[in-house]
């Protein structure tokens, strides 16, 4: 890396997060919800709980967990045609809402929800950079919310979350290494990756791409410590949300 930091328009440190906030049960006809803000990028989270699994799962005594990602219009200020107007989803739209379902099944024992299918839908508001990352991590949250309903009502016996997952974003612009990349720093980055953890340290998923130069195995370890660190703070605050939401 350069001797000369790369300086971001923000005045973050290379280190430091946008400023991060979680609103539990934002959306109050859904089983579980949040409302979660990393710097500019805003997007709803619901989990919502059906008493059936899809076909392939019936009689098996499994639950099932499914997700779904779509961005408002006016999210990113052009406007954005929603895909039922097209006829059909984008494949990053497809891309991302895959990632956020495998990222949460790493983490729940279907068993334990019996056969029961939880949806969760993550709309984004406002997007400005890292909309996929913001998507788990609240999604999480929701999701934590909902199985805690389900428990209060009576309809499962213990909770089927096996831990905790986030993700956060990282880069290289400037050949500096950078956590939480906005879309400014995302668009110029010679690197871009998005890192899915476990709160224990487990890595679920890291998508890299390299621009122009291959990214060295040095560059790598450096961003994954940067996106640790992250995804530390994201789990403080994802505690502390599904607290003040299950009180």
């Amino acid at each position: 890396m350069t001797d000369q930091p790369f300086t971001r328009p923000s005045g973050r440190t290379p280190d430091e997060l946008r400023p991060v906030t979680i609103d539990p049960g934002f959306v109050r006809t859904a089983t579980g919800s949040a409302l979660i803000a990393c710097g500019g990028t805003r997007v709803i989270c619901t989990a919502s709980v059906e008493d059936r699994v899809p076909r392939w799962r019936a009689g098996s005594g499994l639950g099932w967990l499914t997700a779904e990602y779509g961005m408002l219009p006016a999210s990113t200020g052009e406007r954005k045609q929603r895909d039922a107007a097209r006829g059909r989803q984008d494949g990053r739209t497809v891309e991302i809402q895959r990632l956020i379902g495998r990222s949460l099944r790493g983490v729940v024992d279907v068993a334990a929800l019996g056969e029961r299918t939880i949806a969760i839908d993550c709309d984004v508001l406002e997007a400005d950079g890292g909309t996929r990352c913001a998507s788990i991590t609240g999604a999480y949250v929701a999701l934590a919310l909902a199985c805690e309903r389900l428990i209060a009502d009576g309809a499962i016996e213990r909770s089927p979350l096996l831990g905790s997952v986030a993700a956060v974003s990282c880069g290289i612009v400037g050949e500096t290494a950078l956590l939480d990349l906005d879309y400014p720093e995302d668009s110029r980055a010679e690197v871009d990756a998005n890192v899915v953890m476990t709160g224990e340290g487990g890595l679920v998923e890291v998508q890299a791409t390299a621009e122009g130069t291959p990214l060295a195995r040095a560059s790598l370890d450096e961003l994954l410590e940067l996106a640790a660190a992250g995804i530390g703070q994201l789990r403080a605050a994802q505690l502390e949300a599904i607290a003040a939401g299950a009180a």
